[in-house]
C-alpha cells in the first residue's frame, strides 16, 4: 500500500546509492534471506517487502537477478522518498514534473538548473552529504520521478558520464564536479576529453553538454556552463 516510514528512514541513514536500482540487482541466496535491518543493506529488505522480486538465475554464478516488479511499483517507491528528501513536501510540486522537463524541452538549461539548485538547497541539513555520488543519486531520482529517460554514469568506451538525459531531440549530457576539488570547466573538459558525447552524435539529435558544480559547503550547485 505504500512505502514503509521505517524504510525510508533507512535509507536515508545508510549509505546506499539509489542508481544501484535503475537496473538488475544481483543477489546470492545469503542476499535475499538476509533479514537483519542492521545489515546496511537494503536490498533483503526491498525484496523481502514485495519492491523487488526474482527476475533471473545464473546457475554459474549462483546469483539470483532481482528488479523492480513493474514501472508503477519503481514510480511509487522513488515518490514516496521524496517527502523524505526535501525540507517542506507540499512544495516538491515545484521541484519536479512537467516544470523540470518543461526546461529542457525549450532549451532552458539555465532555468532547468536554477530550479534543481533550489531543489537541492531545500534538503534539509541533516540529510545532505558533501559526496559528489549524493548528488548524482539526488539527479537521478528527480529524472526517474518524471518519466523521462535518464541514464546514470552513462558508459562509453573511456569512461562512464554522470547522467545523460534525452528530451525529445535533444541529448542532454552532465557531469558534476565538487567545487572544493574541481570546476565546472573542468567537467566540461572531461566530457571532451573522455568522449563522452561520441555514442550520441550519429544521427540528427542536438547535443548539449553540461558542467556543473556542487558546493560542499552551501550543499547546492554553485555554478554551471553550458556549452
Amino acid at each position: 500500500t505504500g512505502t514503509p516510514t521505517f524504510l525510508v528512514k533507512w535509507l536515508r541513514q545508510v549509505d546506499f546509492d539509489l542508481r544501484r536500482l535503475s537496473g538488475d540487482v544481483l543477489a546470492t541466496p545469503d542476499d535475499i534471506t538476509d533479514y537483519r535491518v542492521d545489515s546496511g543493506d537494503p536490498i533483503p529488505i526491498l525484496y523481502q517487502s514485495g519492491y523487488l522480486t526474482i527476475k533471473g538465475y545464473d546457475k554459474e554464478t549462483g546469483f539470483y537477478v532481482l528488479g523492480f516488479p513493474n514501472e508503477e511499483v519503481e514510480y511509487g517507491f522513488l515518490k514516496d522518498l521524496v517527502p523524505a528528501c526535501i525540507a517542506h513536501p507540499e512544495q516538491k510540486s515545484e521541484f519536479y514534473a512537467g516544470k523540470f522537463i518543461g526546461e529542457l524541452i525549450r532549451g532552458d538549461v539555465d532555468g532547468f538548473m536554477a530550479r534543481l539548485r533550489a531543489f537541492f538547497a531545500d534538503m534539509p541539513y541533516e540529510l545532505s552529504d558533501k559526496t559528489e555520488r549524493h548528488y548524482q543519486t539526488m539527479f537521478y531520482l528527480v529524472f526517474k520521478l518524471m518519466g523521462q529517460l535518464v541514464q546514470a554514469e552513462h558508459r562509453s568506451a573511456r569512461g562512464r558520464a554522470d547522467a545523460v538525459v534525452v528530451v525529445r531531440g535533444t541529448v542532454y549530457v552532465f557531469e558534476f564536479k565538487l567545487a572544493e576539488s574541481a570546476t565546472a570547466e573542468d567537467a566540461l573538459r572531461q566530457i571532451d576529453e573522455k568522449g563522452y558525447l561520441i555514442p550520441f552524435t550519429a544521427g540528427e539529435r542536438k547535443v548539449v553538454k553540461v558542467g556543473a558544480e556542487f558546493s560542499a559547503a552551501e550543499r547546492t550547485l554553485s555554478r554551471w556552463v553550458v556549452a
